[in-house]
């Protein structure tokens, strides 16, 4: 379990001049890591986009053809300065991916280093707008959705672990760790059995599923109605992906200060790391190829869903 990391990470987004350099700065602190950090603005203000990537002996970083695993951490942004002060719950994406970071860089400074490469990408902004949803408020970003995907969303990802708090919602009514089914080019496939597994060795519990409908997994900016922003990757990529929700018994506001469950956020992030080895190893699947082009062929693409609609 990576608690303690969770718990480092955490001193570090809960403040008021948190940035991308000071994540960078505790992130080499524990080892040699390509950490990037690169400033992007909108139209209400700005946000640090922060990159990690942990290469592995078999992976493209290296010459070889083991898959690299993508792990974002979606948020709108770790506080809502100066309205509230504190780290929100929307922040927890972030920082559950940021500790899985971190556990991945430590690990190769003690000699573990896993067959494929791993990407680790989110933002810190400690100081975003706050929206209205139903049920409760839901933190907004200075950054549009479409320009955060661009930078969040990485062509080498052959698959991708969407990391998002997903707590303000009456669909799921239970505290934890769920995944949600696989989403490839459109089509919501079934729950992978592999994930599930790994979920359950994790948490030592039975798995927890969140429900997706098609319009969550439609591009931001349509006016239809969204979980949240959990499965937006999948509008950018081809990749298979898989949300990883932080849940609650009941609607917690994103905007909530002290609503931090960090054993959650831990298990996010272990969970994380253990489909990272499955996966780089060839041992884990989001889904079933073979399937899906029975699918594709049967009923025809749905990368129509990817697209933004003309209004």
């Amino acid at each position: 379990m990576i608690l303690r990391q969770v718990i480092e990470l955490l001193d570090v987004l809960d403040r008021p001049d948190a940035s991308g350099e000071t994540v960078k700065d505790a992130l080499q602190a524990s080892g040699l890591a390509e950490v990037t950090v690169r400033r992007l603005r909108g139209e209400i203000g700005g946000t640090d986009h922060v990159s990690v990537r942990i290469p592995g002996l078999k992976g493209k970083t290296a010459g070889g053809d083991a898959p690299t695993l993508g792990v974002i951490g979606r948020l709108g942004g770790s506080g809502a300065r100066p309205a509230l002060v504190g780290h929100v719950s929307d922040g927890d994406g972030a920082l559950a991916a940021l500790a899985a970071a971190r556990k991945l860089i430590e690990m190769v400074a003690a000699g573990d280093r896993l067959a494929g490469d791993v990407i680790i990408t989110t933002h810190v902004c400690p100081d975003a707008p706050v929206r209205p949803h139903q049920p409760v408020p839901l933190m907004g970003s200075p950054v549009d959705s479409a320009l955060m995907n661009d930078h969040e969303v990485v062509p080498e990802m052959d698959a991708v672990l969407s990391i998002d708090t997903t707590r303000g919602n009456r669909v799921i009514n239970q505290r934890g760790v769920a995944i949600t089914a696989t989403v490839v080019q459109g089509w919501i496939v079934r729950v992978a059995d592999d994930l599930l597994d790994t979920l359950g060795w994790v948490t030592g519990k039975r798995p927890l599923v969140l429900p997706i409908t098609m319009q969550d997994i439609t591009p931001y900016g349509n006016e239809v109605f969204h979980i949240n922003s959990i499965m937006q990757p999948a509008v950018s990529t081809n990749a298979p992906v898989v949300g990883v929700a932080l849940t609650a018994e009941v609607p917690v506001p994103g905007c909530a200060t002290g609503a931090t469950q960090p054993e959650d956020a831990a298990a996010a992030g272990q969970f994380a790391i253990e489909v990272a080895k499955r996966f780089g190893a060839g041992e884990l699947s989001f889904y079933d190829p073979v399937e899906f082009e029975r699918l594709v062929g049967l009923y025809g693409p749905m990368t129509q869903l990817q697209r933004v609609a003309n209004k």
